[in-house]
Formats: C-alpha cells, sequence, structure tokens
C-alpha cells in the first residue's frame, strides 16, 4: 500500500505575488506581530485569541478561505504577550502555514459554530476553552487576562469556567494595525495599483448599453490578475441609482448621459485594501450643468479635507474643520468624513460634527497612519449624486496620495 502523500511545503514564492519581490515580508510580518505583543503587554492581557481572519492574517499572515471563515469561524491563532504562537487550523490544513516565522506551532481547530458542531457545540466550546485555558496557564506568566476579539457568548462562558478572564482585544488589533510600517506602505501601494488598473479598464469599457454588472466586473477581473483577494462590496451605481448612496450595481443598462460613480474596497496583493472612489460620465456627450456642479462640490470637499488634515490634529477637531457640506446635501452625507484604512476600513473612524455625540471618539492622526477621506455630494431627492474618495499616508509633512487615478475632465 502507497504511503499518504503528504502536501507540498509552500514556499514564500508561492504565497507572494511575484510582480513585488522588492518587499521585505518577513520585516512586514515582524513588524505587525510585534505590535499586537506590544499592545497585550501595554494593556496587561497575558494573551489574545484572534478569530477575524483579518486580524489573524495581521499577527501571522496565514490565510486560509478567507472570506469563507469570515461567516464559519474555523480556525484562530493564540498570540500571547510573550511565548510561542499557536495557530489552530481549518481540517488537513496545517501545511499552509510552512515557512511563516511567525507562526511556531499549528494545531487542529475545534470548531464551535452550529453548521459545524451541531447540537455538540456546548461539548466542543468546553474542549475549545479548556485548550486555550491550558496556553494562557503555561505561557501568561501568572496573568489570566485573556483578549478575544470575536466569539460565541457560548466560548467566553466556557472560558470564564476554566477561570480565565475575558477582556476585549478589538483595541489592541485596531491600534496595533493603525501604524503601517514602509513595507505595508509598499504593499498598501501595489494593491493601489490593482486598483487603478482596475479603473482604467473600467473607464475605458464604459459605453452606453453596457450594463454595470459587466462594468463592475472588469475591477474584479483586474485584481485577481495581479494578485489581488476579493472586493468587499459591490458599491457600483449609474444614473438615478447614483442618489442616495449605497445602491448596488446589477443588471441596470447605462446610459449616455448617466453619471456612474463607484467605491473600490478592493482588498488586492497581500491582502492590503484600496478603497478609492471615482464617477464617470458615460457617452461622449457634455455635462448637464447641475452634474458638474455636483462633481465641483465633491471634489472641493475632498481637496478642502485634504489641506486641514495634518500631523497631530484630534479626530474631533478634524471633524469640526472639516469641509461645511451645504445643507441641501446634508440629508444624504457621507456616513464619515474620513477613515484609516489597512487590512480593510480600520480605526480611525472621523464622523461629521453632526454625528459626533453618537459615532465619534477621541485620538490624534499620526505619521504612519493611511486614510481615505470621503465625499459624496447628492441633494435630497436629487436625479443623481457623486461619490469621491481618496486615499494618503500620514506623514511628518502632511498627506501622501497614494491613489494617481485621474478624476473625470468631463465633469470638471
Amino acid at each position: 500500500m502507497d504511503a499518504p502523500r503528504r502536501p507540498r511545503t509552500l514556499t514564500m514564492a508561492d504565497r507572494d505575488p511575484p510582480a513585488h519581490g522588492d518587499i521585505d515580508m518577513d520585516a512586514v510580518r515582524q513588524y505587525r506581530l510585534a505590535r499586537v505583543r506590544r499592545g497585550l503587554a501595554e494593556r496587561d492581557i497575558a494573551a489574545a485569541v484572534l478569530m477575524d481572519p483579518l486580524n489573524i492574517r495581521y499577527a501571522t499572515d496565514s490565510t486560509n478561505m478567507q472570506v469563507w471563515v469570515m461567516h464559519n469561524p474555523a480556525r484562530y491563532a493564540f498570540v500571547p504577550a510573550e511565548g510561542p504562537v499557536v495557530l489552530f487550523d481549518f481540517h488537513n490544513c496545517e501545511f499552509l502555514s510552512d515557512g511563516l516565522g511567525t507562526v511556531d506551532e499549528v494545531r487542529p481547530a475545534i470548531s464551535t459554530n452550529y453548521f459545524l458542531a451541531g447540537p455538540r457545540f456546548g461539548e466542543r466550546a468546553a474542549r475549545w476553552a479548556a485548550e486555550l485555558a491550558d496556553l494562557v496557564r503555561a505561557h501568561g506568566g501568572g496573568n489570566r487576562r485573556l483578549g478575544l476579539d470575536c466569539a460565541s457568548p457560548l466560548c467566553a462562558f466556557a472560558l470564564d469556567r476554566e477561570g480565565i478572564e475575558v477582556v476585549d482585544a478589538g483595541q489592541v488589533l485596531e491600534h496595533a494595525r493603525a501604524l503601517k510600517s514602509p513595507g505595508e506602505v509598499a504593499c498598501m501601494r501595489a494593491s493601489i495599483a490593482a486598483a487603478d488598473e482596475g479603473m482604467r479598464r473600467m473607464r475605458e469599457a464604459l459605453t452606453p448599453g453596457i450594463t454595470e454588472n459587466a462594468l463592475w466586473s472588469l475591477l474584479h477581473q483586474a485584481n485577481i490578475e495581479m494578485g489581488g483577494e476579493w472586493i468587499e462590496t459591490r458599491l457600483l451605481a449609474s444614473g438615478s441609482k447614483t442618489n442616495p448612496w449605497f445602491q448596488e450595481c446589477g443588471f441596470r443598462v447605462i446610459r449616455d448621459g448617466d453619471l456612474v460613480s463607484f467605491d473600490t474596497d478592493l482588498i488586492g496583493p497581500f491582502g492590503y485594501c484600496a478603497d478609492i472612489s471615482r464617477t464617470f460620465l458615460c457617452g461622449d456627450g457634455h455635462a448637464s450643468d447641475e452634474q458638474r456642479r455636483l462633481y465641483a462640490t465633491a471634489r472641493e470637499q475632498i481637496e478642502t479635507n485634504l489641506t486641514r488634515l495634518r500631523p497631530g490634529i484630534g479626530l474631533h477637531e478634524f471633524g469640526q474643520v472639516a469641509y461645511d457640506l451645504a445643507p441641501e446635501f446634508r440629508r444624504n452625507r457621507y456616513s464619515v468624513v474620513a477613515h484609516g484604512v489597512g487590512l480593510c476600513d480600520e480605526y480611525p473612524h472621523v464622523p461629521y460634527p453632526e454625528d459626533y455625540g453618537h459615532g465619534g471618539y477621541d485620538g490624534v492622526i499620526v505619521p504612519g497612519m493611511t486614510l481615505c477621506v470621503e465625499s459624496y455630494v447628492g441633494a435630497e431627492g436629487g436625479a443623481e449624486g457623486v461619490k469621491l474618495e481618496q486615499q494618503v499616508l500620514m506623514t511628518d509633512s502632511g498627506p501622501e496620495l497614494l491613489s494617481h487615478f485621474p478624476f473625470e475632465d468631463k465633469l470638471a
């Protein structure tokens, strides 16, 4: 009888997009893991159990069916402030982390959601908690505070029965992810290059008669071709669907003279997000006066806010000094003035002044953060709307644009 075939050991060449071989991913991985460990130590947390696949990615760079495990929590990582990182992976997937210097040990995961555990989910949660509690006792130095980013209440209750104090790990990861290393910025530039190429193809293909879905598919194709991973939303709308915002693309046929607004929300090479918005005009005709007015307002909002964004400014202060959107556009305003970006939309979050009371918090914008500055301009009851967004790196001297995809000349 033949011996079982062992999976081929993965190499970094398998894992990293070949066009970006100049990025030192080992340095990126060690920087990110160190940020997590430092955050845990500063908050007196012995370790974190990470179940969000983006947090697992940040701390270890280990990936496995990223979108699927977002709704099927079938893998998790034990990351101590000091000690070995233990990754718990899906059935027969231990080999996927071969070669990663951020993972010391791989074990089979104990899945606790009902789909995978069925009526035995309580039993599995107890086993899950017991194994993790043993790791805390072995590597926590007597500290029994364990951070969770997202886990079922049943898992938290089971840890409590093991004598483990459960605390929130979300804040640790959000603040860790907020400051990017030069290598991370290089990874983000690779994702933005994929987004820029996708937008170029979309602009070239935009002619009357194409459907929204067909146009949107070109962004996906460019992203996958260039080593990207997925796109988080379907936020492309045309004509009357552009107002109000947040209508996703469908089979609507785009007509001559329609505005086409979109938000890339693209997870590209190395898992970094390119979050850029543009608005195009379909056809060879001239924009209407109203279309140009909407577009000019959105550009003015973006450009004004970029001039007011500086290192050291507080989140609340930035929201207060940001562009004052005219009353006719406030009802349909975008959800934020600006937000952080990394592996996805991340800390911080800067709401409009009128939204600060129920959604804002304090903090400071500092060099090393990557941010998206947002605008949506569409009057309540108006025919169309314009979505624009720029992604920037905060430097010691101010924001540096990361995407240079042009604005629409026909709408200027």
